[in-house]
């Protein structure tokens, strides 16, 4: 039986952060909207409920029933959650004379285990409107800031009691105590600006919730190894493959469980990285993946012509990948599954914390392939994040160079080549970028940024060569420092590796005589250029 902690969302940017500092203590959790229904399993050891854009006051604001959570498990209220649970157990919560954001120094007024071993003064980060001006009855106050007068509190672990709830969440007037502790912090432990926030989830994970960090790679696999089987039972499954992080680790993962009953297709659609084909189709017989290659490159190049809008591009690509799937599909007799490396964060961004009406982001598989095909989805990757998938990844044995390979974008080079794509500056840009990602690499500067890659711009410029005057195109180098691709910076790489690299690019790369670095952050510019 799996330890579970549930994340109540109620729409905070953290909510991740939160999940990802609860697994990185080998504990098992899963992000559901407030407003979900969910059952209490046996293996459920606790709750801890989100931030949220909204304030407690407001006419519809996101609401749960907190007394029934802490009759059953641990509770831990986070910003939101705490002026929620304060709120709703009848506290005073108002507006702040300000907006309390950043840095705060914590004032520990009382011992106790969630905040166990944190250093007196530690810092932490504030993000609300709202402030708890009064506790309810039967509540502790743990620590002060020196502009709030909450920071943290329980409810008593004495034998007073505290004011319950109505099955709406409404405060009744019976008072009554709880049966699992309860607790709250009006700062973020959750992100990076806390010193100790880690420290104090971990209190609530370990010492409060009894969790046994046990939910590791070794673990994930054997487990979701077990669970394929008995999904697909004796059943054929077909899958996408690009040569990516996550669609590499679904397949071994499902080749670990079914066999060669995986089918997997592999198209070389004319705009991968140099060698790409020929390296990731070795790497795949290496892991004994029943794969086969498909080289489509003519029939991409010739649809691509007279293409330069990015968006046509995409379509392009995007509809002759799903033709080209679709006919290799109709060759395998007995598929009934179809295997896909979704990932967490694209299965968060599917769900709403406002209601079913109103969803984020529709989640759509990488391929894009039509819901016609008719085949039930294998998503084993659908419960990690990308971290997660690579940890798992390496305890697969799958080489550290796919594993450790940075994002590339679904439509390949076609958008790092702006306006029209063909075969001559495909092959242009598969050489520069192959000396800058391999200058990246033996100069160990490939992991220390998120994303890097050669654009190939519309520009031809004068330059000289020894005697002889050229005219040829132009080269743009982008290298980017990330958590998570949401935002990003441009990485500060050393004057003498860039002048390294453009050498090399301008004395090998006939058709290239100029290189320049792109020094734009995201926002506003984006990451790719089309």
């Amino acid at each position: 039986m799996t330890e579970k902690i549930l994340i109540l969302d109620f729409g905070s940017q953290y909510t991740q952060l939160i999940a990802r500092v609860v697994r990185e203590a080998n504990v098992y959790c899963e992000i559901i909207p407030f407003h979900k229904n969910f059952e209490y399993e046996p293996g459920l050891k606790g709750i801890i409920l989100s931030g949220s854009p909204f304030s407690v006051n407001d006419v519809n604001s996101p609401d749960v029933n907190i007394q029934f959570m802490a009759d059953r498990v641990p509770v831990l209220g986070v910003c939101y959650g705490a002026q929620l649970t304060a709120k709703r157990f009848g506290g005073r919560v108002e507006k702040s004379n300000k907006r309390e954001y950043g840095r705060a120094l914590l004032h520990k007024e009382k011992d106790d285990v969630l905040l166990h071993d944190v250093m007196e003064r530690s810092q932490v980060w504030m993000s609300h409107a709202d402030t708890i001006l009064e506790l309810p009855e039967g509540f502790e106050l743990l620590a002060t800031t020196e502009s709030i007068p909450v920071a943290a509190f329980r409810k008593s672990t004495s034998k007073s009691k505290v004011k319950s709830q109505k099955s709406n969440g409404t405060p009744n007037s019976e008072l009554r105590t709880l049966n699992f502790p309860l607790y709250g912090l009006q700062f973020h432990p959750e992100v990076y600006h806390s010193i100790e926030g880690k420290k104090i989830l971990h209190n609530f994970l370990v010492n409060i919730c009894g969790c046994s960090q046990d939910w590791t790679p070794a673990h994930f696999i054997s487990d979701t190894v077990e669970t394929l089987k008995k999904q697909i039972g004796d059943r054929k499954v077909i899958m996408a493959l690009s040569g990516g992080v996550d669609s590499t680790v679904a397949a071994t993962l499902i080749h670990k469980a079914i066999g060669d009953r995986l089918y997997g297709i592999f198209v070389d659609n004319g705009v991968l990285r140099k060698n790409e084909f020929e390296n990731v189709l070795a790497t795949y017989a290496t892991l004994g993946l029943n794969v086969k290659g498909i080289d489509a490159k003519n029939i991409f190049y010739k649809e691509l012509a007279g293409k330069t809008d990015p968006e046509a591009k995409r379509k392009v690509i995007g509809s002759l990948f799903i033709d080209i799937f679709q006919e290799e599909a109709k060759k395998i007799e007995g598929i009934g599954l179809l295997g896909q490396g979704t990932i967490y964060p694209d299965v968060i961004e599917s769900m709403s914390v406002h209601g079913p009406s109103q969803t984020i982001k529709s989640h759509h598989n990488v391929g894009g392939l039509p819901e016609h095909l008719h085949l039930e989805l294998v998503e084993p990757l659908r419960l990690l994040f990308k971290d997660e998938v690579r940890k798992v990844g390496r305890e697969l044995g799958i080489p550290p160079g796919m594993i450790d390979r940075h994002p590339f974008p679904g439509p390949g080079l076609a958008i790092r080549i702006l306006g029209e794509v063909n075969e001559e500056k495909v092959r242009l840009l598969q050489q520069a970028d192959d000396v800058y990602i391999k200058a990246l690499k033996d100069h160990h500067l490939y992991a220390t940024v998120w994303q890097a890659g050669a654009i190939l711009l519309p520009v031809k410029s004068v330059g000289v060569m020894g005697d002889e005057r050229t005219y040829e195109f132009t080269v743009a180098l982008r290298a980017v420092t990330s958590v998570d691709g949401m935002t990003a910076d441009w990485a500060h790489l050393p004057y003498d590796f860039l002048a390294e690299v453009s050498s090399e690019i301008i004395n090998n790369v006939k058709g290239i005589n100029r290189v320049v670095y792109d020094i734009s952050s995201k926002p506003p510019a984006t990451i790719e250029w089309e």
